[in-house]
């Protein structure tokens, strides 16, 4: 196996990861741009503002560029800040006003006021206190605010962001305490679309060229493209692959049985959730036991071949496997070669101490993002108690969606339709081969193709033609396309050419 192979995937891998980053990036800066209001603005409205103090603030607002960066790139990005303001009990006139740090903080020193540390995902401030028993005098006759607007109902302010480090205060007018006040924020930016189309731009090319990459290495791991005696563990030739994912169509299925299947294997579930930990945890072990002896623990192995056939056999049954049997899946982690849906993996002899370090979290990611595609996966922000940020995977992806058509189908015409059978079991087929790659398995990377229909093992090959005289002349075919009850007389009859030729030859 050449080292430019695992290279252009590796390559790939990380320059596709990028180029998604570029696309979501670019797509969500272009769905900004469409959120504009007729001014050009993209408003956000956050909940009251309301505190016992003088003051509202939100500061470290920091636009000054990164050391060496000359500031009028930020100039460059044309942004301009809009904040209203209005007062909510209506009684005094409210002020809002954007200063340099440094001066907004001298001016409110000693002073009791409340800074916003973070908006949570409901648009709620959380602030932080700063005590002080000092009064201030009315902010309007304060000389070091950028931009500001003071005065009774909605106040609007209007700041065009320059480099510095800035900070933004809510106070009513004369300066009492007590702050209570509606605020929305707005931005406008003339280089936001161009930007956005930058990186769409640079996305699309950046994907096509990891796409090439990843399918020039996908394709020469997956094929054995060099002579045999040359190929590594990790190349397959034309040998089959050694996860076989087979079903057969159980027909005639009922028409509502699928509504309810999910309930009926709830039993499996929760054995599930003790299974596939202990499948985690000792692919762990495993994983360890191939880094220093090569070799797949036997019984290890045969337990998670298990766990993937028990999966198999409920996702056939009542889940995106696609619902082709209406007979219940065995509790058993055995082969159950009676039961319409089936998986073997073959056991490797051998395995590579070197590719368990990395196949399950680097040479896999190309199919991770396949897999995601197929089986159901995104990204969703999940915010925990407003301190933290994770992402986590969504759920449907094409399996659910071809699973649920096939249902609703089958509700309304009692049959299924057999080219969604061989799709659906094809995509389940590459997600489980990339299961056993990652779950170190097998050394031979997944193949880069959709190979549908229930039969996993296609026919044999043609046994090779005859290359020498006497072989020719004495694989003469008997008929065998009569009658038991005849006589031996055809036999004969083809059996004496034979022996003529053999005599000739002799």
């Amino acid at each position: 196996m050449r080292a430019t192979r695992i290279i252009a995937l590796v390559v790939g891998t990380l320059l596709g990861l990028v180029a998604s980053l570029l696309l979501v990036s670019g797509t969500v800066l272009a769905g900004t741009y469409a959120a504009r209001d007729d001014d050009g603005f993209v408003d956000v409205g956050l909940d009251p503002l309301v505190s016992p103090n003088v003051a509202v603030t939100a500061e470290e607002i920091d636009l000054r560029s990164e050391p060496g960066t000359p500031d009028w790139i930020i100039d460059a990005l044309d942004t301009d800040v809009r904040l209203r303001v209005t007062a909510i009990d209506g009684d005094r006139p409210i002020f809002v006003g954007v200063a340099p740090e440094a001066d907004l903080d001298g001016y409110l020193a000693g002073v009791a006021h409340d800074e916003i540390r973070e908006i949570d995902e409901n648009l709620s401030a959380r602030f932080r206190t700063r005590s002080g028993t000092e009064r201030v005098g009315p902010p309007t006759d304060e000389d070091f605010w950028a931009a500001s607007a003071t005065g009774d109902g909605t106040q609007e302010l209007v700041w065009e962001a320059t480099s510095g480090r800035w900070a933004v205060a809510v106070m009513n007018a004369d300066g009492s305490p007590g702050v209570n006040a509606d605020v929305d924020v707005g931005i406008r930016s003339a280089a936001l679309l161009p930007v956005a189309l930058g990186l769409l731009v640079a996305g699309v090319f950046m994907i096509a060229g990891a796409v090439m990459l990843i399918v020039a290495g996908g394709r020469a791991l997956g094929t054995g493209s060099e002579p045999a005696d040359r190929q590594s563990p990790l190349l397959g030739g034309d040998t089959p692959y050694p996860v076989a994912l087979e079903a057969q169509l159980d027909e005639p299925l009922s028409r509502w049985l699928w509504l309810v299947k999910w309930l009926l294997v709830l039993p499996h579930i929760v054995i599930f959730v003790l299974l596939w930990i202990a499948y985690l945890v000792l692919s762990i072990v495993a994983g360890f036991a191939i880094l220093f002896t090569g070799r797949y623990p036997r019984g290890i192995f045969d337990f998670n071949v298990g766990v993937l056939r028990w999966s198999w056999r409920v996702s056939y049954y009542a889940f995106s496997g696609g619902l082709g049997t209406d007979r219940y899946p065995p509790f058993s982690l055995g082969p159950e070669p009676d039961y319409p849906a089936t998986l073997d993996i073959e056991y490797p002899e051998q395995l590579s101490r070197g590719l368990v370090l990395v196949k399950w979290w680097l040479l896999a990611i190309p199919h991770y993002v396949v897999v995601a595609v197929i089986a159901g996966g995104g990204v969703t922000w999940q915010t925990d108690g407003g301190t933290s940020t994770n992402w986590g995977p969504t759920g449907g992806g094409l399996l659910g969606i071809l699973t649920l058509v096939t249902a609703v189908i089958l509700l309304f015409t009692g049959s299924y339709p057999r080219t969604l059978f061989d799709l659906i079991v094809g995509l389940n087929r590459w997600v489980y081969r990339v299961i056993a790659y990652a779950s170190l398995m097998t050394d031979r990377y997944p193949p880069f193709r959709l190979d549908q229909g229930g039969a996993e093992r296609g026919p044999l090959p043609a046994p090779p033609r005859p290359s020498s005289p006497e072989a020719t002349a004495l694989d003469v075919p008997v008929a065998t396309d009569r009658d038991p009850s005849e006589g031996s007389d055809r036999n004969e009859a083809v059996a004496e050419p034979a022996a003529a030729g053999a005599e000739s030859i002799s």
